[in-house]
């Protein structure tokens, strides 16, 4: 089963406009035991997301404990260009990060981790087609997709891959689970589709790693066409 973001996500998201207070999103990321909000206008799209690191430029780029003038390490302001900008906000739209990282909730799970990581972000805001909010999906989400139990991932395997999706003869096939690392052992007819059935059992939701262990009667990877 093809999981989406929409299968994963928070739908019920804390949210800030852009004249919220320095204060009152620090509350918000307190009180909800979140690290970002969104930024939304009155119609519920989105315009950035604050994250606790854009609060805490403040206490980076401060002066008050050092002598007047002082500059933070270079190392902080290269990787934090707009450090000292976000360190002077007082409310969402100047401490916000804009444009927020968006994904669609028809998007699948695997793209959505693909943009984390692209973007060097934590979280993304789950928007519709008008661009307006409907959720936010975390690293933290995408991790609990290899919480899935061995029994669920051989099932899975057993009915979705190998019974329905591959049209070949699999009743060969022995599917062997554990810490959901995935053994294919047993035969098939082909060379080739055995490596269908390991790739496709690979994309499995939960699956950690497949070990292949089948055996085939003809290879025909080795078959030309002229």
């Amino acid at each position: 089963m093809r999981l989406t973001v929409a299968d994963v996500m928070t739908t019920d998201v804390v949210t800030v406009t852009a004249p919220t207070p320095f204060k009152d999103i620090a509350e918000a990321l307190i009180a909800g035991g979140i690290s970002a909000v969104p930024v939304v206008d009155d119609d519920g799209h989105v315009l950035g997301m604050v994250s606790e690191a854009d609060l805490l430029r403040k206490e980076e780029f401060r002066e008050q404990f050092y002598r007047e003038g002082y500059r933070p390490p270079l190392r902080a302001r290269l990787r934090h260009p707009k450090g000292r900008e976000k360190a002077e906000g007082d409310t969402a739209a100047e401490l916000m990060t804009s444009p927020a990282v968006r994904v669609s909730p028809r998007a699948a799970t695997v793209e959505a981790a693909r943009l984390m990581d692209a973007h060097d972000v934590k979280r993304l805001a789950v928007v519709d087609g008008d661009g307006r909010l409907v959720g936010i999906v975390s690293r933290r989400d995408l991790v609990k997709l290899f919480l899935r139990s061995d029994e669920e991932i051989a099932r899975e395997v057993r009915e979705d891959v190998l019974d329905r999706s591959l049209w070949v003869d699999t009743e060969g096939v022995e599917v062997g689970v554990h810490q959901g690392i995935v053994t294919l052992s047993g035969w098939m007819e082909r060379r080739t589709e055995a490596a269908i059935a390991v790739r496709m059992t690979g994309r499995v939701n939960g699956v950690v790693d497949v070990v292949d262990k089948l055996t085939w009667k003809q290879d025909d990877s080795r078959w030309e066409t002229y």
